[in-house]
C-alpha cells in the first residue's frame, strides 16, 4: 500500500513511463519464481494466468478484499469516533483517550513486517484470514474493558492481529493481478477501507447516542465477524505464491535492500505524512463539533464521517488519475487538494468545515493509493516486506497523527491541529519534487550520448 533492484530494461511501455512517480520508468511485477516474460510458462497457449477486470475470478477476488479493507479500518479505528464519550465516561483528557486509536494503529505498525514475514511462508490468504479471526475475537472483548488501561492493551492486540491483512493483501494482488490492473485493484482494497472506516465511525455515533460507547464498538465488533467469514469464503486461492523462507538473515537482507532504495524511502515516507494529516484531523474533529459553538449530539458527529465515501471515490479513481497526470503529479494533486481542505476547514462556518473535509479525505486517499501502489507494481522479490514497510511507515504517520493532532488542540486548537496537517503536506509536496528532480537526472544518465 519497491524496487531493490528493479531489472528494469532501458525500454518500457509508455504507460509504464507515464504513472511512475518519482522515476521515469516502472518495471512490470513479476512472480516469484516465474518468468518475466509477458507470456506465463505453464499455461495452456501461453497466456497471462493471472486475474484482469472483467476476467475469472476478479470481481469476486476485488469483493472479498473490498470487505477484508472494511473490517479491517472498521475495528481499527472504532473508538475514533467516540472519543469524546470515552473522555467523559473514564474521566479522561483528549490527549489519554487518543491513545485508544494511537495504540491500534502503533501495534499495526510494529507487527506489519513480522505478518508479511509469515505471509512469505504460509500464504497469503491464510495470514489474512488468522489475522481478521484474531482481531474479530480481540474486538468482541473490547467492550468490556475495565479502564483505559485495559482497552489501550486491547486495542493494541487488535491492531497486531490486523497488521497480517494489508501487507498480504497488496501482496496478494501483485502476484494474481495483471501489472495493468494492478493500480485499479488496489484503489477498490483502499476504497474498502474507507467504506469500513466511515462505517464504524458512522454507526458506533448513532449506537453510542442511543445506548453509550461500549455497545457501539460490541456492533462493529459483530459486522467485522460478518465480513471476515465473507471473505474467507470468497476469496480466490492464490495462484502464483511460491512459499519464502522465515529464516531471519534473508528477511532483513531483504528489508536492508528495500530501505537502501531512494525511491521506496520516498514512498514509505509519503505515506506516513498523508496519515499524520488524515490521523490527526479525524481523532480531533469530533472534539470541535462536540464543543461549543457547535455543540453536535454524538450521531450527528458519527455521521460526519460520511464524507468518507469521498475516499472510496477518490481511491477507486487512482488510477484513471495516473494515467492524466502521471504518478507525480497525481501526488502533487492530491497534497494540493489536501491543503486546500486543510486551510477551508479553520472557517467558522458548519458547511465550509465540511467541504475542507471533503477535501482532505478526497486527497489523502488518492495520495494514499497512487503511493501504495507504487510499491506493489514496482517490486520484484519480497513483495510483502516491501509493502509491509509502507503499511508500517503509513501507520507510524496514523499514531503520531492522532498523538500530536490532539495534543496540538489541546494547546492550540483547531488551528494547532491543522497546522500539523500542514507541515505534512509540505513534507509531502518537498519529496515529491526531490522525486521529479531525481527522475530528470535518470532521464539525461540514459539518453544516447
Amino acid at each position: 500500500m519497491s524496487p531493490v533492484s528493479t531489472k528494469a530494461s532501458t525500454t518500457v511501455d509508455a504507460r509504464a513511463s507515464v504513472t511512475s512517480p518519482v522515476s521515469p520508468s516502472f518495471p512490470h511485477p513479476t512472480v516469484p519464481g516465474a518468468s518475466n516474460a509477458p507470456d506465463a510458462p505453464g499455461v495452456p497457449g501461453g497466456a497471462d494466468s493471472r486475474m484482469s477486470p472483467g476476467g475469472p475470478g476478479f470481481r469476486r477476488m476485488s469483493f472479498a478484499l473490498f470487505l477484508a479493507g472494511v473490517a479491517t479500518f472498521a475495528l481499527l479505528y472504532s473508538t475514533q469516533a467516540l472519543l469524546p464519550l470515552i473522555s467523559g465516561d473514564l474521566g479522561v483528557s483528549a490527549g489519554d483517550a487518543s491513545w485508544t486509536v494511537a495504540a491500534a494503529t502503533g501495534g499495526l505498525a510494529v507487527f506489519v513486517l513480522p505478518m508479511s514475514a509469515l505471509s512469505e511462508r504460509y500464504g497469503r490468504r491464510t495470514v489474512m484470514t488468522a489475522s481478521l479471526a484474531v482481531a474479530v475475537t480481540v474486538g468482541l472483548l473490547v467492550p468490556f474493558a475495565p479502564s483505559l488501561g485495559a482497552l489501550v492493551a486491547l486495542r493494541a492486540l487488535q491492531g497486531a492481529a490486523l497488521a497480517g491483512v494489508p501487507a498480504s493483501a497488496t501482496a496478494y494482488l501483485a502476484e494474481e493481478v495483471r501489472p495493468k490492473a494492478l493500480v485499479t485493484a488496489i484503489g477498490l482494497f483502499v476504497a474498502g477501507n474507507s467504506v469500513g472506516g466511515m462505517s464504524g465511525r458512522v454507526i458506533t455515533g448513532w449506537v453510542a447516542q442511543e445506548w453509550g460507547w461500549r455497545v457501539a464498538v460490541g456492533v462493529i465488533g459483530v459486522l467485522a465477524v460478518a465480513c471476515a467469514v465473507a471473505f474467507r469464503l470468497l476469496l480466490p486461492a492464490p495462484k502464483h505464491f511460491r512459499p519464502g523462507s522465515l529464516r531471519p538473515r534473508i528477511l532483513l537482507g531483504t528489508v536492508r535492500n528495500h530501505l537502501a532504495n531512494p525511491l521506496l524511502r520516498r514512498l514509505y515516507a509519503i505515506g506516513a505524512l498523508f496519515m499524520t494529516v488524515f490521523g490527526g484531523v479525524y481523532t480531533v474533529i469530533g472534539y470541535r463539533l462536540a464543543e461549543a459553538p457547535f455543540s453536535l449530539p454524538q450521531g450527528i458527529v458519527g455521521s460526519i464521517f460520511l464524507v468518507y465515501l469521498v475516499g472510496t471515490v477518490a481511491a477507486s479513481a487512482a488510477g484513471r488519475l495516473v494515467g492524466r497526470l502521471g504518478r507525480r503529479g497525481a501526488l502533487y494533486a492530491a497534497g494540493g487538494t489536501t491543503a486546500a481542505g486543510l486551510l477551508l476547514s479553520l472557517a467558522g462556518s458548519l458547511p465550509l468545515i465540511l467541504l475542507g473535509l471533503v477535501l482532505i479525505t478526497g486527497g489523502f486517499f488518492a495520495g494514499h493509493a497512487v503511493a501504495s501502489s507504487a510499491v506493489g507494481r514496482t517490486a520484484t522479490q519480497g513483495r510483502a516486506q516491501a509493502s509491509a514497510l509502507y503499511q508500517s511507515a503509513y501507520y507510524v504517520g496514523s499514531s503520531v497523527g492522532s498523538t500530536v493532532g490532539a495534543l496540538a488542540f489541546h494547546s492550540g486548537g483547531w488551528a494547532g491541529t491543522v497546522g500539523v496537517g500542514l507541515a505534512a503536506v509540505a513534507g509531502v509536496v518537498t519529496i515529491t519534487v526531490l522525486g521529479t528532480r531525481a527522475a530528470r537526472v535518470e532521464r539525461r544518465g540514459l539518453a544516447p550520448a
